[in-house]
């Protein structure tokens, strides 16, 4: 069973509405549908960097992937997120990341939960940060290329406005034009932005820098490729 989020006047309402799995969009933005995820059967599709930091809860009616430690014991290459959750054997090039993620962290500055993407390897991916607070390190899009990660988001906003609830977030990579797209709850209008055309394929993740929360009703849309990722090319 998948939830779906109310939006009213731009604030978080509760999940009052359960959804068939089929009710799903076949197509969003031109890019057909290729993977949904609930963890009704668990998560064995998903490689985690501390499978200790990882377990599968209830919320109610619905079994969630839940992120229970704020650090992890993985120790990444480059500074970068500690807590990894990729999706194994399925490589996109143009892809959608559809999540509803909830943070489950005591609030502060940098409150955060995190959406990987175009990942080709430990060393090499983007993510996007939605952080409580924005600065150079935080509430920023990502990239990681055999060094620690940089930011490279053309527009932002102030913070990511986190509470206790369920939200939803989505991610648009275009491969061909490099542009990155990142939305929070409302659909129609980017939180953040960026172009970059380094990675061109990869896998997709969930997971945060050091913070707890949980994830569910994943969709993913997008160009399925063969093999491993492309590095500016």
């Amino acid at each position: 069973m998948t939830r779906m989020l109310c939006l009213l006047a731009l604030t978080t309402c509760s999940f009052a509405t359960v959804l068939a799995e089929d009710s799903a969009p076949r197509k969003l933005k031109g890019l057909p549908l290729q993977f949904t995820e609930d963890f009704s059967d668990g998560a064995d599709q998903w490689k985690t960097t501390d499978s200790s930091a990882w377990e599968l809860q209830q919320d109610g009616d619905d079994q969630v992937f839940a992120l229970t430690k704020k650090k992890s014991n993985y120790e990444p290459p480059h500074r970068s997120p500690y807590n990894r959750a990729i999706l194994e054997d399925q490589q996109f090039s143009d892809v959608i990341l559809d999540v509803q993620l909830q943070s489950t962290s005591p609030d502060y500055n940098h409150r955060s939960l995190c959406l990987f993407f175009n990942y080709v390897d430990e060393s090499h991916f983007y993510y996007v940060h939605f952080g409580k607070k924005t600065d150079a390190h935080a509430n920023q899009i990502f990239i990681v290329n055999d060094a620690p990660r940089v930011a490279i988001s053309t527009k932002t906003t102030p913070g990511t406005n986190w509470d206790d609830e369920w939200h939803h977030a989505r991610v648009v990579r275009k491969v061909d034009s490099g542009t990155i797209e990142i939305y929070f709850d409302d659909m129609n209008e980017p939180v953040m932005t960026a172009k970059d055309d380094t990675f061109k394929t990869g896998r997709v993740g969930i997971g945060s820098f050091d913070d707890p929360g949980r994830f569910d009703d994943i969709r993913i849309y997008g160009k399925k490729v063969e093999g491993g990722g492309i590095i500016g090319k």
